[in-house]
């Protein structure tokens, strides 16, 4: 009796085990796996220094890192080798600048021995246009490239003398030879290079050659402008005062005798 009942038992722990395995076989089926799969990475090729606009491609400023596979950026490259010349071959430069850690794709870099210049920054049909400033009319050199500014012209004299706003929101992409936007150090500059479009260059053309351009810098947010009136100098003059004058008391002197007084009328 006794032995049958331990036959019983044993035969009842091996019926419960095989449940929980089958158990836990179906629910990790439903569920797509073990939970403990790791999700597969991908090597990508990253700036390992930050690398100016026109520097050249070089091992020393690259490193690789492992990205998870789902979340490598569209186009990133992941071979180094690709980057580097073979065979005595020029060597490949960066289009715009490159932030230290930022993932490099084909993009960014330039072709082997390609000539890299200031018109792969440009906007699709644009145009890169230079105006003459000064101290005063380029904000005290404290346009960079990557700005935005307003445009303004000043034309005629004395009373005739007029200011108008003739571009807004337009992108710096040079000061004199410079196109490198991570440069942010004050420097009084005799040319300014923005972008435009052909009409925008035409307009800027006649503009230049009728007066005094000035710059405004303005925040990088962007901003739904409204055109601007032109101001002359009497706008800011004013013909008027802008405090009434008082109106004029009129008075009657009083004489008697030796005493004079004065009356005021009313």
């Amino acid at each position: 009796m006794r032995i049958a009942s331990l036959i019983t038992f044993a035969a009842g722990l091996a019926i419960a085990g095989g449940s929980a395995y089958s158990a836990r076989d179906y629910l990790e089926g439903r569920m797509g796996g073990p939970a403990t799969v790791k999700p597969q990475s991908v090597s990508v090729v990253m700036a390992a220094q930050d690398i100016a606009f026109g520097n050249v491609i070089e091992a020393a400023k690259l490193r690789v890192a492992e990205w998870p596979a789902d979340l490598v950026p569209p186009g990133a490259i992941t071979d180094i080798a690709t980057l580097l010349p073979k065979g005595g071959n020029e060597p490949r430069r960066a289009r715009r600048a490159i932030n230290q850690g930022e993932p490099l794709n084909a993009a960014m870099v330039s072709d082997f021995g390609e000539k890299v210049t200031i018109v792969q920054s440009l906007a699709a049909g644009h145009r890169a246009m230079s105006i003459k400033v000064n101290a005063e009319t380029g904000v005290a050199g404290f346009v960079t490239p990557g700005d935005r500014v307003d445009i303004l012209l000043t034309q005629g004299r004395n009373e005739s003398l007029k200011t108008v706003t003739i571009l807004q929101n337009t992108r710096v992409i040079g000061i004199d030879q410079t196109a490198d936007v991570k440069v942010d150090s004050p420097e009084v500059a005799r040319t300014v290079t923005v972008e435009v479009t052909p009409e925008e260059g035409q307009r800027l053309a006649l503009a230049q050659s009728a007066g005094t351009l000035s710059l405004t810098l303005r925040t990088l947010e962007a901003s739904n402008d409204t055109p601007l009136e032109s101001i002359g100098l009497k706008d800011v003059l004013r013909e008027l005062s802008p405090v009434p004058e008082q109106e004029a008391v009129k008075t009657v002197v009083v004489r008697r005798g030796n005493i004079v007084s004065t009356t005021e009328l009313r």
